[in-house]
């Protein structure tokens, strides 16, 4: 909380700031944790199946050690007799509730008028806003209750399954991996994301690549060269034929040279236009950031781990230049919307982006904005869109470049939906030679619209360096990778097959009609293959996390899951994070590709084969399902713990009569030999997942002995 925003004047004390009018303190993350099982009983220290499941009446907290100075300093400030009001200003949502209300419970306040501060970002006019509407603390308490037990649903089946596991067949991973012993950590969201890489690992694999053979033809079109595919259509030789892959391939190379022999015997050999169809395609501007497609464009743009960049906006918030970036909305609310001018005002003091500001306000782009897709209250749950603030300019100098270029991706994000949509200019020609079909589809860059502010490198590509000035010829220097809506690809292809083409090839293109003769230059065959999966990156992994429902068939909990994805936005880059340094899965910090160890994968197997519900979204979906319920007050917290300890104690029993270990030995032995060969390993190439000799596996850092993996807070 600022002391500025508050206009008053406070001395810094040891942990706190006070003046005559107030007292402002605070927590450094989470100031008290649950406590280990033996903290209930010493006997609970040593592991054991007959003390499963661990399931307390009542469950104890303790203050993190490394932090109790603040606490005991935040304690006494909280109990202080002339304290009589309490503005909570944790972070606004269910992970700062539950901050709160657990150093509040620790430190036993009494008798205190509690005031919640809701706000989306840190600037002034924002905290006194929020300070004015604060509500009585009691109006959350049914979020706080949703804090409390996602916290002790992951608290319980980490502590429980991870024993479970560990005690059922950890032995018999640390013989088959030659360790003196092994821990197996697992919990509701860490598993599951675990089972989606090592998934994707066994489809690419598994997977049989097929061979396929294009012909194409190189025809004249005055004075320029155009390239046009043949495709089998209705009524010509091949149609429907087993020679075909798909329907513009071969299967063999054969075929395709007999294609060429036939048509080369055209005389004149040229290319009748049967038909061209010219039309325009418009691009809207995309929706805001959230921090999963922040992370994302991050990781593909930067190479920045997802952990990395959400340390860069946190900074980037705490400098009041963006809004609170835990967030999972991509939209703004209405009331935003209607004082927007003043986060577009505070964007012209930065050079590179000023005409593009001004342009807005000059021209009144702003205006409507609350009846556009950029706006929806529905679909905020706790905060909106990552936006620039406007405010905190003159930090930007003192950041590292690459903080600098995060920030520069979210302003030129939220200033291109203020312009009008990039259009595109196609051409899709069919010709025939000797009674077959060729097709050309072309496009061209005509009007950049809002890709001149949101991605300059790809109107440079496209329409050339000259054309990239703002509205009023401001220079500026494009960095070749701000390219938010690339695709990582260099080629001159588009979609569906499209070639990107230039104003001077389009404007031949419109000279021509119907009828018109092409003399052929030349055929081609090009080779492909198809191709597997890719690899998730850091970035499309935590996207995928966000998506997840599309995983799940139940209709119902793939629309609750819709809205929540696995995990949180505040939680998905510290799982990632964890499987690392547990070394389940591995990081490329070069490529951010991601790939799982041998280690994970017979974690994985294990799992599967005794507590499968881990590795499917269906629990986490159904789970925060629960969650949201007890959120919005339509169940208890007694009615959603009973189902939690029916749920553990069953899985719990499940397991405890299982006798697998040899079948989980021969599966063992399917997976071995893909990691017998590092080296082969690492030279596979990144479109199949290359793992590399930049490969990252950090070992665990272990607190509390072996007990710290066997843990997972919001896992």
């Amino acid at each position: 909380m600022s002391t500025k925003a508050l206009k008053i004047n406070a001395a810094r004390r040891d942990g706190y700031l006070e003046s005559e009018e107030a007292v402002v303190t605070w927590c450094v993350g989470h100031l008290v944790t649950m406590s280990y099982p033996e903290v209930y009983d010493s006997r609970l220290r040593r592991w054991s199946l007959d003390t499963l499941p661990f399931i307390p009446r009542q469950f104890k907290y303790e203050i993190i050690d490394n932090v109790k100075k603040q606490f005991e300093t935040v304690k006494k400030l909280l109990n202080r007799p002339d304290v009589d009001t309490i503005y909570v200003c944790t972070d606004s949502g269910r992970e700062g509730e539950y901050i709160y209300r657990l150093v509040e419970q620790m430190a036993g306040v009494q008798g205190k008028n509690r005031r919640r501060v809701w706000i989306d970002s840190q600037t002034e006019d924002e905290i006194l806003k929020g300070i004015r509407t604060a509500k009585d603390l009691s109006e959350y308490d049914n979020l706080a209750s949703s804090a409390y037990l996602r916290a002790k649903e992951d608290y319980l089946m980490g502590i429980n399954f991870s024993r479970l596991l560990t005690l059922k067949y950890g032995n018999t991973l640390s013989s088959y991996m030659k360790t003196d012993r092994t821990v197996l950590s697992v919990g509701r969201v860490m598993t599951c994301v675990q089972g989606m890489v090592v998934r994707r690992e066994r489809e690419i694999r598994a997977f049989v690549k097929t061979p396929f053979y294009r012909v194409l033809a190189q025809l004249e079109c005055l004075g320029s060269t155009l390239e046009a595919e043949w495709k089998a259509v209705e009524g010509t030789r091949y149609f429907g034929t087993p020679h075909l892959y798909k329907e513009n391939g071969f299967k063999t190379r054969e075929k395709a040279e007999e294609l060429i022999n036939y048509l080369r015997q055209a005389d004149p050999l040229e290319a009748q236009l049967l038909s061209m169809e010219k039309k325009q395609e418009k691009k809207n501007p995309p929706l805001l950031y959230n921090l999963a497609e922040l992370q994302n464009d991050c990781s593909r743009m930067f190479k920045l781990s997802p952990d990395e960049t959400l340390k860069i906006v946190q900074e980037l918030y705490e400098k009041k230049l963006v809004t609170y970036p835990r967030t999972d909305a991509r939209v703004l609310s209405t009331a935003v919307s209607k004082e927007i001018t003043k986060n577009i005002a505070g964007l012209k003091a930065i050079p590179g982006v000023r005409d593009f500001a001004e342009h807005i306000l000059e021209t009144g782009a702003y205006k409507g904005l609350s009846k556009t897709r950029y706006v929806n209250d529905k679909a905020i749950t706790d905060h909106y869109a990552i936006i620039p603030t406007g405010q905190g300019i003159g930090q930007v100098g003192r950041l590292a470049l690459v903080a600098v270029k995060v920030y520069e991706v979210i302003v030129r994000r939220f200033l291109s939906i203020f312009y009008p949509a990039a259009v595109y200019q196609k051409y899709g020609l069919e010709l025939l030679i000797r009674e077959e079909h060729f097709f050309a589809n072309y496009k061209v860059l005509k009007e950049p619209g809002y890709l001149a502010v949101a991605s300059p490198a790809r109107v440079a590509r496209e329409m050339g360096q000259k054309q990239m000035d703002g509205p009023k010829n401001g220079s500026q220097t494009v960095d070749p990778n701000l390219d938010p809506e690339g695709d990582g690809k260099d080629g001159a292809s588009g979609e569906n097959g499209e070639s990107q083409g230039d104003a001077a090839l389009l404007e031949k293109l419109s000279k021509l009609r119907k009828g018109a003769k092409l003399p052929v230059q030349d055929f081609e065959i090009k080779e492909g293959e198809t191709s597997p999966p890719k690899r998730y990156t850091s970035g499309s992994i935590i996207l995928a996390m966000e998506n997840a429902g599309q995983l799940i068939e139940d209709e119902e909990l793939r629309a609750q899951i819709k809205g929540s994805g696995i995990g949180t936005s505040a939680t998905r880059a510290e799982i990632l994070k964890k499987l690392v340094n547990n070394k389940y899965l591995a990081l490329n910090q070069k490529t951010q590709v991601i790939t799982p160890t041998l280690l994970g994968e017979l974690i994985y197997d294990t799992v599967d084969n005794s507590l499968r519900q881990l590795l499917n979204p269906e629990l986490t979906a159904s789970w925060e399902k629960g969650l949201t319920y007890v959120a919005q007050g339509e169940i208890t917290e007694d009615e959603y713990m009973v189902k939690l300890d029916g749920f553990i104690r069953r899985r719990t029993a499940s397991v405890m009569n299982l006798n697998n270990n040899r079948q989980l030995i021969s599966l063992f032995d399917q997976v071995k030999p893909y990691y017998e060969n590092t080296k082969a390993s690492a030279r596979k190439t990144e479109n199949t997942g290359k793992t590399g000799d930049k490969t990252v596996a950090r070992s665990t850092r272990k607190t509390r002995g072996a007990k710290a993996n066997s843990v997972d807070q919001e896992n």
